[in-house]
């Protein structure tokens, strides 16, 4: 279980501070929860200090009532927690088994890679030797790097925006990722998104916006709500291009 008690984050910015994260209490004990919420909201700044990527101005981050608040990314990765970023990291040198074998903390054979490959739609024939590299697009270093997180099997699985950067093929193919993910891992995965598909599958939903909590609930709670917002913004949006043309 992951607990946020009283978050805040500061920057300065102009030699003034400005609040990023207002005062967030949260909890997350569910198997799957999506955190969305309009750009600039802090849903990724969020993301980053749950990994220990930045560090709160206040407040305390429990996991399995253990305080990590100070932690960071390398000593949470030994508590079990991962982090994906919006764009996969390249690795020029290591090949795709080298780069599972290293997240798992052993060395894997063939098989067992071959086996983590395939949970993600990658046949392993083609990628177990392939560097991580340029020549791989941006929806196989996306696959490649759950590849990793599932080897780790870890307790907290962060994912942020994992739609970005990839094309409408690759990306229908990772809802069915996460499909399977849900259904078969252990522990929670926790991810950052704006897309219907992928908030459809969460079994929760919190909404920040203004560095705020605004709500949070089970997707048959805030699900309906987030349609009928975007939905009216699309009519005003609509609305203002032909007055425009007029």
């Amino acid at each position: 279980m992951l607990e946020l008690k009283n978050i805040c984050y500061e920057i300065e910015d102009d030699n003034d501070n400005k609040e990023i994260l207002k005062n967030i209490n949260l909890t997350i004990d569910e198997h799957f929860v999506a955190i969305t919420g309009p750009n600039g909201g802090g849903k990724s700044t969020l993301a980053k200090m749950i990994a220990g990527i930045i560090r709160p101005t206040s407040g305390q981050i429990l996991l399995d009532g253990e305080d990590i608040t100070e932690l960071n990314i390398t000593e949470r990765a030994k508590k079990g927690i991962s982090y994906a970023f919006q764009q996969p990291v390249h690795f020029k040198g290591l090949t795709v088994k080298d780069l599972i074998s290293i997240a798992a903390g052993k060395t894997m054979n063939v098989n067992d890679v071959c086996g983590i490959l395939s949970e993600v739609g990658l046949c392993a024939r083609d990628y177990i030797d392939r560097e991580i590299n340029g020549s791989l697009s941006g929806g196989e270093l996306k696959r490649i790097e759950i590849a990793m997180i599932l080897a780790r099997g870890t307790r907290l699985s962060i994912f942020d925006e994992p739609e970005a950067g990839i094309d409408l093929w690759s990306f229908s193919s990772l809802i069915h990722v996460f499909e399977k993910m849900r259904d078969e891992i252990h522990g929670t995965i926790l991810i950052i998104s704006h897309q219907e598909k992928i908030l459809k599958i969460a079994d929760k939903i919190i909404v920040i916006a203004a560095g705020e909590i605004e709500k949070a609930g089970s997707k048959e709670e805030i699900l309906p709500s987030l349609m009928y917002t975007a939905a009216s913004c699309k009519s005003l949006t609509d609305k203002m291009a032909n007055e425009n043309q007029l």
